[in-house]
């Protein structure tokens, strides 16, 4: 390793390439700074790698394999449905994440923005070094922005193996496995759950919360749960997961419930309980940037850490952990490093879950307005009554918009059905645009579609409805 290398000059450099450091390298680039980005493993982070992509192909795949065997509702009978699982692999690493990544880096290249690979260490709070295999190299920098992401967490009694993986492990095995047991039924385990649940795997979700999905209302969880039954997912909750041991070709995992000690066994054990942020090998105390008592950065409303021309956004910084939150900090960040007058604005972050059937909120719930002392109207229309979800067999679900009574103005909205990752988009524009329901509601839209439900809960809420 080289020792006492000349350090090399950068103006701005951006620590990590997922969706919050790629996008905020590109912006900068835009705005004519000259930028450098570091990635350790591959462009793209972990999202587009080994995350929300890839998870998307394997969905995709498990729903195409479900239709295959299970289409006589509209006379279509097949015979002999098989999946060959390391073709399915080849092509969401092939197909998909690949030619994503190298998508990323073609933009990369196409703004001039350096790529430099490596692992990347402050040194004090204008200087970094690079490591890379045996070689190093210190660079000197105007502007820092931190990118970094997360990682999964370990718990104890489950150390990553062979047999006790993590959602990266999940996404990659070589075979579909006939029995597995996921720790956490949030975003993570209920989407990897119901990938192989589709493609016929026993599964049984431990839950340590009296539900899973808890971040969404009650009866949008029932539509998954509902679903869950239908495949002979076992859900326990309140399950206190305490150890895995891996056997000759499996493992058992004991956990308790109500202080009662269980044994079940399974090919694998995937824990899916959380993510935690990578700060704590990247050297900020040395260089003076504060964090809290999770390990999150601490940072203002610009994404300005404590020093002042170093920034942080995405899953190191405190908030929910989504990719399109990050690449939104992302540009307000390096918008703000070239002196615009910029600021996040939280109001409508929408979040998804791919589960059967999809899950997605954006804005403020019922509970969520009351507490902030809102009177609000709530008005809810469901997909039964909606021409596509009917044509589409997928008549389960609803949408649901959360309104200020006396003004009207959407404070936020849940979509729970067939396409609702997509339907929720509408939503968030009109929460941005501080826009009321009877702007939804004059908004011609498309026949037959899903976006109709949008203006049909608009409608029940200004008490003119025309489908229910």
């Amino acid at each position: 390793m080289v020792v006492g290398d000349l350090a090399l000059e950068l103006e701005t450099v951006v620590i990590g390439s997922g969706p919050g450091g790629y996008v905020a390298a590109i912006r900068a680039a835009q705005l004519g700074q000259k930028v450098a980005i570091i990635e350790k493993d591959e462009i793209g982070g972990v999202c587009l790698n080994v995350g929300c992509i890839p998870s998307k192909a394997l969905i995709n795949a498990g729903h195409r394999y479900q239709e295959s065997m299970n289409s006589q509702t509209f006379g279509i009978t097949a015979e002999n449905v098989a999946i060959d699982f390391e073709k399915t692999q080849a092509w969401k690493d092939n197909a998909v994440v690949n030619k994503l990544t190298s998508g990323i880096a073609m933009l990369l290249k196409k703004n001039k923005v350096q790529i430099i690979k490596g692992t990347a260490f402050f040194n004090d709070t204008h200087q970094l070094r690079v490591v890379n295999g045996e070689e190093a190299q210190s660079y000197t920098f105007k502007n820092a922005i931190i990118a970094t992401g997360s990682r999964p967490i370990e718990i104890k009694g489950f150390k990553f193996g062979k047999r006790i993986i993590d959602s990266t492990g999940g996404l990659n095995l070589k075979e579909i496995p006939k029995k597995l047991v996921v720790i956490g039924g949030g975003y993570i385990g209920s989407e990897l759950a119901g990938v192989y649940a589709n493609l016929g795997s026993e599964i049984t979700i431990l839950e340590g919360a009296p539900s899973i999905l808890p971040q969404f209302d009650k009866d949008m969880i029932k539509l998954v749960t509902n679903e869950f039954e239908k495949k002979n997912v076992k859900i326990v909750n309140n399950a206190m997961a305490k150890e895995a041991k891996e056997t000759k070709d499996g493992v058992e995992v004991t956990y308790e419930v109500d202080g009662k000690a269980e044994t079940i066994s399974a090919d694998y054990v995937m824990v899916t309980v959380g993510r935690r942020p990578n700060t704590d090998d990247l050297g900020l105390q040395v260089a003076n940037v504060e964090t809290n008592g999770r390990g999150l950065i601490t940072v203002d409303k610009q994404g300005r850490t404590s020093q002042k021309h170093i920034f942080a956004i995405g899953d190191v910084v405190p908030g929910l952990a989504l990719a399109h939150k990050a690449s939104y900090e992302a540009k307000v960040a390096a918008e703000a490093l070239c002196g615009e007058d910029v600021e996040v604005d939280y109001v409508a972050i929408p979040a998804v879950c791919f589960t059967d059937p999809e899950l997605a909120t954006v804005g403020l719930t019922e509970k969520e307005a009351k507490d902030q002392g809102l009177s609000v109207k709530v008005s809810k229309f469901p997909f039964g009554a909606n021409g596509r979800a009917l044509s589409l067999n997928a008549s389960e679900g609803f949408v649901r918009l959360v309104s200020e009574k006396e003004t009207g103005l959407l404070l936020g909205g849940q979509v729970a059905g067939v396409g609702a990752s997509d339907i929720i988009a509408e939503i968030g524009l009109a929460v941005e645009a501080r826009m009321n329901v009877e702007d939804l509601s004059l908004t011609i839209h498309a026949h037959p579609t899903l976006s109709e439900t949008v203006m049909d809960a608009s409608e029940i809420s200004i008490g003119l409805p025309i489908h229910i």
